[in-house]
């Protein structure tokens, strides 16, 4: 983010996003929600009816769970824009068909809202952030990260990170909080209380959070009637067990990219602020297929961050809008998106004081100390 130019207000930033792409179109929101139903259960059905459960059809079914997985991602992106009250004009629409798809997803849909909505409210806050939140320079947990990996590699390191983030990270964080803000300690989207901390889930929240983990507890028994009634389990952990790896993949790769490199700070409490916390957002090129299979989630980042209410049909003439108005500020890089998630994994772990708030350091000594 440049120095020496001033921050635009929240109105400012909205001043400039052209009016229609503040509008909401449920016709059009649903023919998207449906592009990406039809894509996953029609493939889903396909693959029933033609791939044969058998060994050696093994690298035929992980091709179908990169594709389902793919197509689903679609879906879950649906639900976080009902989420947003992005989808249409009605709370209580919205709310259902949000809370249908990502339940199906197995996603606490109202404990999350709340959740995504704090990380909306605080992104790139160093302490009350939420998710991918990184560890600090000084305190213990950062400087175990920074032991572990002069202890491995960096190159070993990295391909762990990934590995452990891909595979593991949206349920642990869902779980126990894994990579959540460290002022609210232990958290769980499906329990607001003892014996974890309910500092994401203030007691108002409470019977959310409860409906939500109804909603994955009845998807959890479909798929178990449906093991008992196929006679095996194997079905279901192909049809659906792969596909929801794969769309769990993207979700943490979209998140972590969104607002973790090497250039992208996060900010104390005096520095930071809603505008230039959004403005750390960063667009990537997923290309033509994937921004219309995932309603340009990963492309359009930062004006869903500076206005949350724009839908993803309108997210491309807002970004222009916006990268037009504050060249200084907008954040695109070119970077090959797999290119830059090995960058991010093996080199942004602990962020430490810096010209511009807290950055990431791969030595463990922070730049003013270096420049020093």
């Amino acid at each position: 983010m440049s120095a020496g130019f001033p921050l635009p207000t929240t109105a400012e930033t909205k001043a400039v996003i052209p009016d229609h792409c503040f509008e909401r179109i449920l016709w059009r929101s649903a023919l998207y929600a449906l592009m990406s139903l039809v894509l996953t259960v029609g493939t889903g059905v396909l693959a029933w009816q033609f791939l044969p459960l058998e060994w050696a059809w093994t690298p035929a079914w992980i091709a179908y769970a990169v594709v389902v997985g793919t197509f689903s991602t679609g879906l879950w992106v649906v639900a976080h824009e009902c989420g947003h009250r992005a989808f249409s004009k009605g709370t209580r629409l919205q709310d259902t068909v949000g809370f249908i798809l990502h339940s199906a997803l197995l996603v606490p849909y109202f404990s999350w809202q709340r959740s995504h909505a704090i990380h909306h409210g605080k992104t790139n806050h160093l302490t009350e952030g939420e998710t991918h939140v990184p560890k600090r320079f000084g305190t213990r947990q950062g400087k175990r990260a920074l032991a572990v990996r002069a202890r491995i590699g960096p190159r070993t390191h990295g391909v762990l990170t990934i590995l452990g983030r891909l595979v593991a990270g949206w349920p642990l964080y869902l779980l126990i909080g894994a990579t959540g803000g460290p002022e609210r300690g232990l958290t769980n989207h499906f329990w607001p209380s003892k014996p974890f901390s309910n500092a994401l889930f203030p007691n108002r929240w409470a019977r959310k959070v409860r409906w939500s983990a109804a909603g994955v507890l009845a998807t959890m028994a479909l798929l178990a009637w449906w093991a008992v009634a196929a006679g095996s389990f194997w079905p279901v952990l192909a049809l659906y067990g792969g596909p929801y790896l794969v769309c769990n993949m993207w979700l943490v790769a979209y998140t972590w990219l969104q607002h973790t490199d090497e250039d992208i700070p996060h900010y104390a409490e005096d520095d930071w602020s809603f505008v230039r916390g959004a403005f750390c957002s960063v667009d990537r090129p997923y290309g033509r297929l994937i921004d219309l299979l995932h309603h340009r989630i990963g492309s359009t980042h930062v004006a869903h961050h500076l206005d949350a209410k724009i839908p993803h049909y309108h997210a491309a003439a807002a970004t222009t809008a916006i990268a037009n108005a504050f060249p200084h500020l907008y954040r695109y890089d070119p970077t090959p998106v797999p290119k830059a998630l090995w960058r991010v994994a093996k080199n942004c772990h602990v962020v430490a004081p810096a010209s511009d708030g807290w950055q990431f350091t791969e030595s463990g000594e922070p730049e003013l100390e270096r420049a020093a």
